[in-house]
């Protein structure tokens, strides 16, 4: 899709309720409940973190949104896709300034070329111990990406038709933090399986544009 033709629509966004829980729960990793109710005390004081799923033209003027596959560390999160986002600091004024921030340092997109259309809703990541802030985002210009060679192995632009086509949601098995291999909904986008928190807050960007597109 044209992203003139994307952003005439997409606007609306701001109009439309969150579709959280439902949209969640279609991507959600099948021990995650059972996972919420032991975390449930460690919830109370989990680190907060905002997010940013950013919408953009490419040079073909095609929509897609930036994913960031992350380094190899020793992490929970290690290797894997997701948004560029990370951890609130005492000097943002709110999450969605951290969003923007890491935004920045991450993949290289100046805060003053983000324009934000709406707070998604929040996730808890029980693994880590995060409350994630997911915010959804434009740039109406091609963003020049400035890769983070500390924590980013790669930027993914994935195009909305690539997003958004049934095929992209396939059922695979990952190696988890507790040791063990489970069979989860995810997405299948640009050859890389993207599962877990990063595909539920997918569910619910997907659930909602369909409702504008």
């Amino acid at each position: 899709m044209r992203f003139s033709t994307f952003v005439e629509s997409v606007v609306k966004i701001k109009h439309l309720e969150l579709t959280g829980a439902s949209s969640h729960a279609k991507m959600s990793p099948p021990y995650r409940l059972e996972l919420l109710k032991q975390t449930k005390s460690k919830a109370k004081n989990a680190k907060v973190a905002g997010v940013l799923a950013l919408f953009y033209p490419n040079a073909k003027n095609e929509t897609c949104l930036a994913l960031i596959l992350r380094k190899s560390y020793k992490g929970v999160h290690s290797a894997q896709v997701g948004f560029p986002g990370g951890k609130y600091e005492e000097e943002d004024y709110d999450l969605e300034i951290t969003a923007l921030r890491e935004t920045k340092e991450e993949i290289g997109v100046l805060e003053s070329k983000v324009e934000i259309l709406k707070k998604l809703s929040l996730l808890y990541i029980p693994p880590s111990n995060f409350m994630v802030h997911p915010y959804f985002g434009i740039s109406r210009e091609t963003p020049n990406f400035i890769k983070q060679e500390e924590e980013v192995e790669d930027i993914l632009e994935v195009t909305l038709q690539d997003f958004l086509k049934s095929e992209s949601v396939i059922q695979t098995k990952v190696p988890t933090s507790y040791g063990v291999e489970v069979e989860v909904p995810s997405f299948y986008l640009n050859e890389h399986i993207v599962w877990g928190a990063t595909a539920m807050v997918l569910g619910e960007i997907k659930d909602l544009l369909k409702q504008l597109l």
